[in-house]
Parts: C-alpha cells; sequence; structure tokens
C-alpha cells in the first residue's frame, strides 16, 4: 500500500498530495488514527482524505487502514531492493527473485477485488478474444493467446500498432479485446480501446489501475506496479500480468465446466 501511495502522488490533487506524503511519513501513525485526525495531521478536510482513498480505487477510509496494516506487517525479506553496480551475481539474482515474489504478494492481495466472474461470464459467451500488447507486454499477450485458444474459443493475437488499430476498427460487439500494458499509458492502445468500445465490444486493460488505458476499460485487472522500467524491460510487472491472467484462464474453464475439459484434452493429445 505504501508502494502504491508513493507511485499515485504525480496524479493526485495538491490536497491529496498532502494525504499522501503525511502517510508516506508516518504509516503507523496512521494505521491507528481516525479519518478526522488524519485529515487534521495533513492539513485538509475528511471528504479530501475520502477522496484521496478514492483515487487509489479504495473503498474508503476504512479499507484504507486495512491495506495499510497489509503493508507493515509484510516481512522484511519480500521489500524490494533495486540492484547495485557492485552487487554481485548472486546477489542481484536474490534481489530479483525477492522483486517477483513481491509483485506477485501484491497480485494475491488486491485478487478479491478484482471483476474475476463477470470477466470469466463475459469471455464465455464472447465471439471471440483477441489479444493486445506492445513490447514485452506484447510476449505477456501472446502467453494469454497461447493458453485461451485451446478452451476453443476462436483467439486473435495483435502485437504492433497497425494490426491493433485496425482490428479495433472493426470490432464486433460480440468481441472481447484483452489490452496488457505495463503503464497503460500507450496513446495508440489508449485509442485502439477507445476505438473498441465504440464498437460495442468489450474492453479488458491488464494494466495500471490509475492509467489512462484503465479509464477505458469495461473490466480492470489491477496489475500496477513500482518497477522502474525506464532502465530495464518490465520483470517483475511482466509475472504479475502472467499470473493474473492465467488465474482467469483457469476460472473461464471452470466456468465452460466439461466442455473445456474435452478442449484440452484433445489439445494435448493432438500432441
Amino acid at each position: 500500500m505504501l508502494d502504491k501511495i508513493e507511485s499515485a502522488i504525480e496524479t493526485l490533487s495538491p490536497a491529496e498530495t498532502r494525504v499522501a506524503v503525511w502517510l508516506s511519513g508516518h504509516p503507523r501513525q496512521g494505521l491507528d488514527a481516525s479519518l478526522a485526525q488524519v485529515a487534521r495531521a495533513a492539513g485538509t478536510s475528511e471528504p479530501t482524505v475520502v477522496r484521496f482513498c478514492r483515487s487509489l480505487g479504495l473503498a474508503g477510509f476504512r479499507e484504507l487502514k486495512i491495506r495499510l496494516a497489509e503493508s507493515l506487517s509484510r516481512p522484511e525479506g519480500y521489500v524490494h531492493r533495486d540492484v547495485l553496480p557492485d552487487d554481485s551475481a548472486a546477489d542481484a539474482a536474490g534481489k530479483v527473485i525477492d522483486s517477483a515474489i513481491r509483485a506477485l504478494i501484491e497480485v494475491r492481495r488486491g485478487i478479491s477485488g478484482l471483476p474475476l466472474d463477470d470477466l470469466v461470464e463475459a469471455m464465455a459467451g464472447a465471439r471471440q478474444l483477441v489479444f493486445a500488447g506492445l513490447g514485452a507486454s506484447g510476449q505477456v499477450a501472446r502467453d494469454a493467446r497461447q493458453k485461451f485458444f485451446r478452451l476453443g474459443i476462436p483467439c486473435s493475437l495483435a502485437t504492433d500498432e497497425p494490426t491493433i488499430l485496425q482490428s479495433a476498427a472493426i470490432a464486433n460487439a460480440n468481441d472481447l479485446y484483452l489490452f496488457v500494458s505495463h503503464t497503460g499509458a500507450r496513446g495508440d492502445l489508449v485509442r485502439a480501446a477507445g476505438m473498441a468500445r465504440a464498437q460495442g465490444a468489450c474492453v479488458v486493460a491488464v494494466t495500471d489501475g490509475t492509467s489512462v488505458l484503465a479509464r477505458e476499460a469495461t473490466y480492470l485487472l489491477d496489475s500496477r506496479s513500482t518497477e522502474d522500467t525506464n532502465l530495464y524491460t518490465p520483470m517483475a510487472s511482466r509475472l504479475a500480468q502472467l499470473v493474473l491472467l492465467d488465474a482467469v484462464q483457469v476460472g473461464l474453464a471452470l466456468r465452460m465446466g466439461d466442455e473445456a475439459a474435452a478442449k484440452l484434452r484433445a489439445a494435448k493429445l493432438a500432441l
């Protein structure tokens, strides 16, 4: 939760930023404080604190305190540590693994708030599933397509801008488009998501819940990460995306029951 607060600061209003800054510096006090006490300490109003909670995708102040408690109880070994130039290969490997563990724990903590049941129903009734992403996210989309098509639902893949845009332009109301993006800020992806929705298609975004792309989604699978991808290709964030999509595929298979089991069996036997 503390990482989520810090990463959201740039998107908050000035008054909400004061709440974020105070909580980042005083997490244990915030855990024990009332709504009025947090507002007073941050130099703002109670409604602003509530708006701050909602800007983070939380239901309200009570959920904020729950998430803070979870963050403060996290084992120290799960805290991400950046790889330094003088690290040994073994130390760097440990830090990479710690980062992956942390990303998966964050996904697990947020799973109850995701619209998985509704999404599975939408997928079960779709004419086709279109998986779209660019760069490293395109590889996640490719992996998902490889798994979902075995359930017998027509699936397609779009991993370059022209294909993504053209596919969205001719979307059908019975199609489901799933966009994967670490930042949710790529202009062509956001544009394509809007085009697909305008055509009546269902749009799913696996991305940062505070991003522009997230606002275009019918269903959001929030996979925000504090991983810095300016220097390195996404690693821990990619694992979070893969796990989320694996979970959806399993949920869809359960929803389809014997039909899915027969398709999976046939696909396996074909090899």
